[in-house]
C-alpha cells in the first residue's frame, strides 16, 4: 500500500531516530548511514543522540529538521525512535519507517524510571518519572494518514507486542515477520522494501 508515486516527491532528507538505551551507533543506524553514503549521497541524512528526556529529545529533533521540506522529507524510527518519527509524520504529514516500534512508552517505560546505561557507550543516565508525564504529553492518539506509514514488525520482538504494533499501524504497509527480535537481526534483508517505500531507489 502507497508506494513511492503515491507519497509524491522524491525524499531529499532523511532523519533516523533510535530507541531508549540506544545511540547513532546501533546497528541498524550504521547501516543506514552507510547505504545513505554509498547508494544515495545526494539525500541529507542525520542521526542525532537523542537525550533521555522526551520533550528535550523532540527539541532536538525539531533543530535537525528546521527548514526541511515536509513533502520531500522522511524519517525512520526504531522502538521509542518509531514513537518519536510517528509524532514527527503526524505533525509534518512526511513519511515514515517504523521499525517494531514503541506502542504506549508511558506504559512501558514506567519500570525503567531510575539509573541506567547506553547499549553502545555503557554510559549512565537517569530516566527519570517526570519524563513518563512527557511522553504522555507528546504522544498522538491514533495515525491520521497511513498510506504514508510502513512498519516492519517481528513477531519475536522480546520486548513489544506484535499484536499491539499491528493494531496502531492499521491501513499502513506493514512487513510482518515470522520471527526475528526486537532489534531486528537481519535488518539488511528489509532494506530493500525500505528503500523502495521512500523512493531512495530510483536515484
Amino acid at each position: 500500500m502507497g508506494g513511492p508515486a503515491a507519497m509524491g516527491a522524491p525524499v531529499t532528507h532523511l532523519l533516523y531516530l533510535h530507541g531508549f538505551r540506544s545511540s547513532p551507533r546501533s546497528t541498524k543506524a550504521r547501516f543506514v548511514a552507510q547505504w545513505i553514503a554509498t547508494h544515495r549521497p545526494d539525500v541529507v541524512w542525520a542521526c542525532p543522540a537523542l537525550p533521555a528526556s522526551p520533550r528535550a529529545a523532540m527539541d532536538v529533533i525539531g533543530s535537525v529538521i528546521r527548514g526541511w521540506p515536509h513533502a520531500s522529507m522522511a524519517v525512520i524510527g526504531s522502538s521509542l525512535g518509531g514513537w518519536y518519527a510517528t509524532v514527527v509524520a503526524e505533525r509534518t504529514g512526511c513519511r515514515a519507517v517504523l521499525l517494531n516500534p514503541a506502542v504506549a512508552p508511558a506504559r512501558d517505560l514506567a519500570a525503567q524510571v531510575g539509573t541506567t546505561t547506553t547499549w553502545h557507550e555503557h554510559a549512565p543516565f537517569e530516566f527519570k518519572a517526570g519524563y513518563v508525564d512527557e511522553l504522555r504529553e507528546i504522544a498522538v492518539p491514533s495515525i491520521t494518514r497511513p498510506h504514508r506509514y510502513h512498519a516492519v514488525i517481528a513477531k519475536g520482538d522480546e520486548l513489544l507486542s506484535w499484536q499491539e504494533m499491528t493494531d496502531r499501524y492499521r491501513g499502513a504497509s506493514i512487513d510482518l515477520l515470522e520471527g526475528s527480535d526486537h532489534a531486528l537481526s537481519g535488518f539488511a534483508a528489509q532494506w530493500p522494501a525500505i528503500a523502495r517505500f521512500l523512493g531512495l531507489d530510483n536515484g
